[in-house]
């Protein structure tokens, strides 16, 4: 089941396992996804648009703490 925290008005979105982007999530909203090789910060955009960081994080709160600083930033 998706998770979402409000984070300086952007929803962080939690995505469990077998939960799509598109399903959950909407314009300006950040995904959390876990796979084998971590957990990925995927930036939503316009009509699905998905930016994502070159590499997956190593453990959820190091991608969760990234989507807050980038949930601040895109606040300002």
């Amino acid at each position: 089941m998706a998770t979402v925290i409000k984070h300086r008005g952007v929803n962080i979105v939690t995505l469990a396992e077998g939960e799509t982007i598109a399903e959950h999530c909407r314009d300006g909203d950040i995904a959390l996804v876990q796979d084998a090789a971590g957990w990925w910060t995927h930036f939503v955009g316009a009509d699905g648009a998905i930016d994502s960081y070159d590499a997956p994080f190593p453990s959820y709160n190091k991608a969760l703490w990234t989507a807050k600083a980038a949930a601040e930033f895109a606040g300002e």
